[in-house]
């Protein structure tokens, strides 16, 4: 190997380049000249060897290697000395992705980083190339020329476990299966232009999102910050027995709403709210909100749109769609969000 190739400082593309970003639309193109890939749901990661030396960069360019050890040390064991990919750090847990596994990496502790990494080792799928084997830069060249640069590389990889190349298909009517079949393994579909060069930190790409419904009992709310109008709803599922948990919220509710809604809810304030899992303090999604709540009676139904789901709960936040009178609470429950496909489907395409 040249001496130029030994260190990440040397490599042809640099350690801060910001990874290509997709912007969401509504719907699958469909003219010419597009090729997806499912959008993985895990944590973005540009990964960098040369020689000894590997880093893994998050989408935000923070340093990902310290909490991935596993995936660090299967890199450096590959039988190719420099390379430069894109991908998507993922972890299974029972067959299924799991986001929640992926975040308790994210722990100051190297022994606990080290337990879990023993416990429930990381995958790297992989989904573009930026720099060869042969230390050339690819970020200017089309996505055609650097797919077909990525599959020779993992052809030199001599298949490890815990890599692999994420499927693509330049078939709309495979795409919009991918979005319809597929659940908690993925996030969506992205879009890619055949012959788009790899733009750094430009939303380049397009990614579309599976969108679905739930019917979800409102077993609390809280009023708006300053205000003494409710600024979201609290919403839950029934589990298996028949506790009411806390599944995530929906605070998209207009101004005229606001009034009468807020004192149809009051009206309710009193009841036990949720009897199984509670909203709790500040979390990912409570953004500087008061954390305060006010418990229902569980007699509402609401309608709500959501895009994902982890550890049976709602990732963001929910759309209201509408209010439901003709069903009853208890048939709010939280088989609604466990009907998603595993994973291993999916890469098999690429096996």
């Amino acid at each position: 190997m040249r001496a130029s190739h030994r260190h990440l400082a040397d490599l042809a593309v640099p350690l801060d380049l910001a990874p290509m970003e997709a912007k969401l639309v509504e719907e699958i193109p469909t003219e010419a000249g597009w090729r997806y890939e499912p959008k993985w749901d895990g944590f973005r990661c540009l990964a960098f060897r040369a020689g000894d030396e590997v880093e893994l960069k998050a989408k935000s360019g923070k340093p990902l290697g310290r909490y991935f050890p596993d995936v660090v040390a299967l890199l450096k064991s590959l039988p190719v000395a420099r390379f430069v990919v894109d991908g998507e750090l993922t972890i299974a847990v029972n067959g299924k992705l799991s986001f929640d596994a992926l975040q308790l990496r994210l722990h100051p502790a190297e022994s606990r980083v080290r337990k879990l990494a023993a416990e429930t080792p990381a995958s790297l799928v992989l989904f573009d190339c930026l720099l060869d084997a042969e230390g050339r830069s690819l970020v200017a060249e089309p996505l055609r020329r650097r797919r077909s640069e990525l599959e020779a590389l993992f052809a030199r990889f001599e298949r490890p476990e815990r890599l692999s190349l994420s499927p693509v298909t330049e078939d709309t009517e495979q795409a919009r299966q991918w979005l319809r079949e597929v659940g908690s393994a993925l996030d969506g579909v992205v879009a890619k232009r055949l012959d788009g060069p790899y733009a750094p930190g430009e939303r380049a790409m397009l990614k579309i999102k599976r969108m679905r419904t739930a019917e979800c009992v409102v077993g609390g709310f809280r009023y708006e910050q300053g205000s003494r109008e409710v600024g979201s709803l609290l919403l839950g599922l029934y589990d298996e027995e028949g506790r009411l948990d806390h599944v995530g919220f929906t605070s998209t509710i207009s101004d005229a709403e606001r009034p009468a809604l807020t004192k149809r809810l009051e009206a309710l304030a009193g009841g036990e709210g949720f009897t199984g899992d509670k909203p709790g303090g500040p979390s990912r999604w409570s953004n500087g909100r008061s954390t305060e709540w006010t418990p229902l009676k569980p007699e509402l139904v609401v309608e709500v749109r959501y895009d994902h789901v982890t550890g049976d709960r709602f990732r963001h936040g929910t759309k209201l769609i509408r209010f439901r009178p003709d069903k009853a609470p208890r048939q709010c429950t939280l088989a609604q969000l466990r009907a998603e496909a595993a994973p291993q489907r999916i890469l098999a395409m690429t096996r």
